[in-house]
């Protein structure tokens, strides 16, 4: 679904990742012109600009004192806990990939990506995912919101009667250093972005531990469970994602286990 190398901690996978990504550091080093030895000095024209300055979150690890300090630590994030919330971490094959906040009739989910440093990928993920939701007959409307660019789609869904309907989801997404945070919020807060302030706080208030080892763009960051998770069992549901990696929405990867009463 992700394209993700298994981890098995070899040399060789970790060389593959480091490749990758050096691969991309010095395409964006030609770019911006630098130790290009142009005469004049003019980058080409380039399709990602630098992440952009982020003074309310969310935040790198490197940022933040405390990160743990009424956040649920899930490994690569530190999810911000809120009063009737409930935590359903998601998994593509034997990793959690992807952590789902549910607020009341609203949800956010969360996803981090590596990505390259001096370039950020939200631009181009936007433009992947409009493509997707396009193709499968969805409508897009990309605006300026709260949490800066995002997409908000009408998704064309199987309604439980058989019948065609559509879900609207937002998609929003974060450049920091080296990483991407996506979040994708549905129920009432997609359908009235007004009454979505706590869901995109909560997006604002998330710290993403990227790690220092070599990983290619694009490659998800991992997560865990928290150690007091308290599990509650899910039924195991999967759909076949097709294409951006980054279309899928709530329910799209496979749900695993369910934790609830977090604050």
């Amino acid at each position: 679904m992700f394209g993700r190398r298994k981890k098995s901690g070899s040399a060789e996978a970790a060389d593959a990742a480091g490749e990758a990504e050096q691969v991309v550091d010095e395409r964006d080093t030609e770019a911006t012109g630098e130790d290009s030895g142009d005469a004049d000095g003019t980058a080409p024209d380039r399709v990602n600009l630098p992440p952009a300055p982020r003074p309310d979150g969310p935040w790198d690890v490197s940022e933040v004192g405390r990160p743990g300090e009424g956040r649920v630590d899930l490994g690569g994030l530190f999810v911000p806990g809120v009063e009737g919330m409930e935590l359903r971490v998601e998994v593509a094959g034997d990793a959690i990939v992807a952590a789902t906040v549910v607020l009341r009739d609203s949800a956010v989910q969360l996803q981090a990506f590596a990505a390259p440093k001096r370039e950020g990928i939200w631009g181009e993920v936007r433009e992947e995912i409009a493509a997707g939701i396009t193709q499968q007959g969805g409508v897009i409307d990309e605006v300026e919101g709260p949490l800066g660019w995002e997409l908000r789609a009408q998704v064309p869904v199987q309604l439980p009667d058989g019948t065609g309907g559509v879900q609207l989801v937002r998609f929003v997404g974060v450049d920091g250093p080296r990483w991407f945070l996506r979040g994708v919020i549905s129920g009432q807060g997609a359908v009235q972005p007004e009454a979505a302030g706590l869901l995109e706080q909560i997006f604002r208030d998330t710290v993403v531990v990227r790690g220092e080892g070599p990983m290619a763009p694009r490659d998800p960051i991992v997560l865990k469970l928290p150690e007091d998770a308290q599990m509650v069992p899910e039924g195991v549901q999967q759909e076949e994602q097709e294409g951006s990696r980054f279309s899928g929405s709530v329910g799209q990867l496979q749900r695993g286990p369910e934790i609830t009463e977090v604050r």
